[in-house]
């Protein structure tokens, strides 16, 4: 600041000093009038002590004067060769206020920040297993050293002197278990070879006095349970309607005749249609409803097995009412089926029993069980074996009993996996059973041998199998969400031009359907959905909504051209027309 007033100073002197050319040609004539220059200096320097002058005032620095060059975080490249200081200079600016922390988080990748890091691979596996053996090891976050850098169970590391699985085996070499000396091979009696003992070796493995007392009280227990469940439940029915008989003394097994249809004729219905509304609604099942049949020939009643151990006997025309409750099973019953007159049927649940009830008086005949959850259970169709009944159960065989004798006198031992179903086909001459080993083998009625065994790698699981009304065709649901068709009459060929898809019912029992013509198919499926295929053109033809939950099984009433009966895993039996 000095220097630049000097600088002025002296600018002044110069002016003061300077004249123009008109005044340098009046001095020129006029000598008398010349300037003394020492007069100019005592009027600059008087103006210097009257007047200060500051060309560039004093200004305070607050913060250092840098002379980096800033670079942009997202930039990709620098033209020029930048120092340390400016490659790792903090962002400056203002910060975006609608970002979030992680928004604002240093990143060089969409999840975060990465950088390599090197580490020992001998170290990171002695550590690893360190802590998996012993149950504790290095700290691996302990940037900063402390008393302890061992992390895990501390008391074992101090036991263990906070030393690695490496260093213990290495502390462990050479001490190996001692066996006792084989003795002389002249010795014939003395003599142990190589099949010497190790010393202090324990012959019998005795458990403790703990384990004693715990092994012994889960025996117990299991005992208990095996006890209780061989325990039968009290075979019980309640009549729920207060007319059982009519003005002759006839009960509802009587088929009525004062329907819209008739009922006891055998010829089908001429032409059928697909159902579109739901007309009735039975819901008295307090859980999931697993199976449902008609009765025989007529259907004016239906019998439905539910979830809730409880077996139900409906009017299907009229007031449509509850008539019979029949309860006897312990667990949740998974199948039924009518005799060939429907004065009988059969039940079959979880709790391994299978059950006869006579469908008017409601009273248990007789019980039958072998110990297996039985899956199945089919009586034989002939009039002539109405005493024989088959049942396809857990343990991958399927048995015959006889209800007189309650014995087994057939056993069918051929099947890889649980049996699923049992048709009759070829005027009962012959069954058809699935399994959940993928195969349809094909059975000569009491010949324990199959005759036929379909297998094929496509194939999948069959948990439902249906005739076709004429007899000539079976129909089996597959789990890969389509029904399969094989020919009854040509050795079981799979008509491959027969195939319905369109459903979802992969990992469900979902039954299938025949119209009475076999016109129609019909399916329910894992969403609640009834399905109705046209069987000449596999075309889905209508398709609804029907259950909240799994639509498990559907029948086609006998008589009727477009009623079809449903049940679901909601508790819930619906008439559809």
């Amino acid at each position: 600041i000095q220097g630049s007033k000097y600088t002025l100073w002296s600018e002044m002197e110069g002016l003061s000093a300077y004249d123009s050319s008109g005044d340098e040609d009046a001095r020129a004539s006029d000598p008398e009038e010349q300037a003394d220059p020492e007069q100019s200096v005592t009027v600059v320097s008087k103006l210097k002590e009257r007047i200060p002058i500051e060309s560039a005032p004093y200004v305070p620095v607050k913060e250092t004067q840098s002379s980096l060059i800033r670079i942009s975080a997202d930039d990709k490249e620098v033209t020029f060769n930048p120092t340390y200081e400016q490659l790792f200079a903090p962002e400056v600016g203002p910060v975006n206020p609608y970002k979030t922390r992680q928004q604002l988080a240093h990143k060089n990748m969409l999840s975060g920040f990465v950088e390599p890091a090197h580490f020992n691979h001998f170290q990171f596996e002695n550590q690893r297993r360190t802590f998996h053996t012993y149950g504790y090891a290095m700290n691996p976050s302990d940037v900063v050293e402390s008393e302890t850098q061992l992390v895990g169970e501390l008391e074992a590391a101090a036991d263990m002197e906070g030393s690695t699985v490496f260093e213990i085996k290495n502390l462990q070499v050479g001490q190996k278990r001692k066996r006792e000396p084989k003795g002389d091979p002249a010795d014939v009696d003395g003599y142990k070879g190589p099949w010497r003992e190790y010393e202090g070796q324990e012959k019998v493995a005795k458990p403790t006095e703990e384990q004693m007392a715990v092994l012994v009280e889960k025996f117990h227990k299991k005992k208990k349970e095996v006890k209780d469940e061989d325990e039968t439940i009290e075979e019980t029915s309640e009549l729920q309607i207060s007319d059982p008989y009519d003005y002759l003394g006839r009960s509802y097994l009587h088929v009525p005749q004062d329907v819209d249809v008739d009922l006891r004729t055998d010829d089908p219905p001429r032409k059928c249609y697909a159902p579109k509304k739901q007309i009735h609604v039975w819901a008295e099942h307090t859980k999931g409803v697993a199976a449902i049949r008609l009765f025989p020939k007529s259907g004016h009643l239906l019998l439905s097995a539910g979830m809730d151990s409880k077996v139900k006997l409906w009017e299907v025309y009229k007031e449509r009412r509850c008539i019979r409750t029949f309860c006897g099973h312990g667990k949740a019953i998974r199948d039924i089926c009518f005799n060939i007159d429907g004065t009988k049927f059969l039940s079959c649940g979880y709790d391994r029993y299978m059950k006869l009830w006579d469908t008017e008086t409601g009273k248990c005949i007789s019980r039958f069980s072998n110990g297996k959850t039985p899956y199945c259970i089919k009586f034989n169709p002939d009039v002539d074996k109405q005493n024989l009944f088959v049942v396809g159960c857990s343990d991958k065989k399927i048995y015959t009993w006889n209800i007189d004798s309650g014995e087994v006198v057939q056993e069918y031992d051929r099947h890889l996996g649980a049996v699923n179903t049992i048709t009759f086909v070829d005027e009962n001459r012959r069954f058809v059973t699935t399994s959940d080993d993928k195969s349809l083998r094909v059975w000569e009625w009491d010949i324990p041998i199959d005759m036929k065994y379909i297998a094929e790698p496509h194939m999948h699981s069959m948990p439902s199998v249906t005739v076709h009304p004429n007899g000539k065709w079976i129909a089996c649901q597959s789990m890969n969400n389509q029904i399969m068709v094989y020919g009854v009459h040509n050795n079981f060929r799979l008509n491959r031009k027969k195939s319905f898809r369109g459903h979802m019912v992969a990992g469900y029992a979902c039954k299938v359907h025949f119209s009475p013509d076999g016109s129609f198919v019909v399916s329910g499926d894992a969403d609640g959905k009834l399905t109705a295929w046209d069987w000449k053109s596999t075309k889905i033809f209508n398709r609804f909504k029907a259950h909240e939950g799994v639509c498990i099984d559907c029948c086609w009433l006998p008589h009727e051209t477009s009623k079809v009966i449903t049940c679901g895993w909601d508790g819930k039996i619906k008439l559809w027309d």
